[in-house]
């Protein structure tokens, strides 16, 4: 039986630009690059390719130095063009050059019935080998899970309440077949429920509400109601010592494709978005993709920011940049390089802005949408404390204080005041609403990477 949860605090932002429910045709990028950046808990990632090696998809590409068989595995065929790498041989990431035709490896395969038989063990061994195992992240701390833990529960958020959020019912049609069998993949791994989260208020698509064996659980409220972070801590808190793994439902169909046709398939379904991108729509493409191909011709100026993912907690890839691993929106706003005289402290009528004394009327019209930049309208200053974190966190925390504690460096109140709950996305709207322009979610990072080392 699920359980419905209705949300008070958050904020909604609404931007111009939202794709429209159509998949375009667009010839497909030309690289694909898998970024370990885009994963936490990964002790020294170690590449088994070099340049010029020929790969298929689902191909080992590096795997973590402190578990081997933590692999992270080429999203489509082709050869092996750069390994980048940084500061002290940091590997930064490994990019492909697509075959026009992506050719697979082959893993085992397994029909409807025989997934009812099947073992923990053997389901483990599957994702690992194929790579698709690093789509489940492990609470606390938002890190690769580890194989060797048993979680208490499984968290799917099936909705995005992030600005300009795809439609699930887009992304995800016609995948039931994949999703049920993921789903029953998943139920081996813990002994305790499976929790599909989706939105009261919205259609909820048949790839989620015909699921069986789950926890269908109904959440209304604005962002961050979709942070998977946020519904845990509604349902199943985490304590200290307890584990809680959450994966995407691109994951869960990911783990069906697998075990039902025995091949990694990183095909998916993204949006394009924002106030400078001329057609906003759906392109199917793979994990990892170049997001040249997608703003070819389609944006309304040169001076704009391209973000893999959503303006609040997606990353400035630039125009030659690429598709993160858990992204399924690129984002394109108005680069905000610019000084505003009093920008800080001058009243205005057209900004978005939780604080009724900086935009006049954007309380007075919640469903305006508006076109934002990346401008701060301000640089950091002193940490005032306002009580406005807690306005946007529906979660019995408070950040204010867990963030003090983080830059104080102090383990008990950091541990007392909720660090194993949250991870950035879960605080991403106090940076957005902190008049003091704090990095809130590198503050995040850096308090859990204390926690873990410590």
């Amino acid at each position: 039986m699920g359980r419905f949860i209705r949300l008070k605090k958050g904020f909604d932002i609404h931007l111009a630009g939202k794709a429209e429910p159509r998949i375009a045709s667009v010839d497909q990028p030309e690289t694909f690059v898998i970024k370990p950046t885009d994963f936490h808990g990964i002790y020294m990632p170690k590449p088994v390719v070099k340049e010029g090696d020929v790969v298929k998809a689902g191909s080992v590409l590096f795997h973590d130095k402190r578990n081997e068989k933590i692999v992270f595995t080429a999203p489509v065929s082709g050869e092996i063009v750069e390994v980048k790498r940084g500061e002290k041989r940091k590997l930064l990431e490994i990019k492909i050059l697509a075959d026009k035709t992506v050719e697979h490896l082959n893993f085992s395969k397994y029909s409807v019935s025989d997934l009812a038989n099947l073992t923990r063990e053997k389901a483990i061994e599957q994702l690992l080998e194929s790579g698709v195992w690093v789509n489940i992240v492990q609470r606390p701390f938002g890190i690769v899970a580890d194989p060797n833990e048993k979680p208490k529960s499984i968290f799917i958020s099936a909705f995005d309440s992030a600005p300009l959020a795809p439609d699930y019912n887009v992304l995800f049609k016609g995948q039931e077949q994949y999703f049920q069998a993921g789903i029953d993949v998943l139920k081996k791994l813990t002994s305790g429920p499976v929790h599909v989260n989706v939105h009261a208020e919205r259609e909820i698509s048949s790839v989620f509400s015909q699921a069986k064996g789950v926890e269908l659980n109904k959440f209304s409220g604005p962002h961050p109601s979709g942070c998977v972070g946020v519904q845990i801590h509604h349902i199943d808190p985490i304590n200290k010592g307890d584990v809680v793994w959450t994966i995407q439902p691109q994951g869960v169909i990911q783990i069906g494709k697998l075990f039902l046709n025995g091949i990694y398939d990183a095909s998916r379904i993204i949006a394009l978005a924002g106030s400078e991108v001329k057609q906003p729509q759906y392109y199917k493409t793979y994990t990892g993709a170049s997001v040249k191909k997608f703003i070819a011709n389609n944006i309304k100026s040169e001076h704009v920011r391209v973000i893999s993912g959503n303006v609040l907690t997606g990353t400035n890839v630039g125009k030659e940049g690429h598709l993160g691993f858990f992204d399924h929106l690129i984002t394109v706003i108005p680069e905000g390089d610019y000084y505003e005289f009093l920008g800080w402290i001058k009243p205005s009528f057209n900004k978005l802005s939780l604080h009724r004394a900086f935009g006049l009327l954007s309380f007075l019209n919640p469903k305006k949408e508006y076109v934002v930049d990346s401008n701060t309208h301000g640089e950091p200053r002193a940490f005032v404390q306002t009580g406005v974190f807690e306005k946007v966190t529906p979660m019995d925390i408070l950040p204010t204080y867990l963030l003090k504690a983080i830059i104080a460096e102090d383990f008990d109140e950091m541990e007392a005041l909720g660090i194993y709950e949250v991870i950035e996305e879960d605080l991403a709207l106090c940076e957005f609403v902190d008049v003091s322009k704090h990095n809130v979610q590198e503050l995040v990072r850096e308090g859990i990477e204390l926690i873990m080392n410590s």
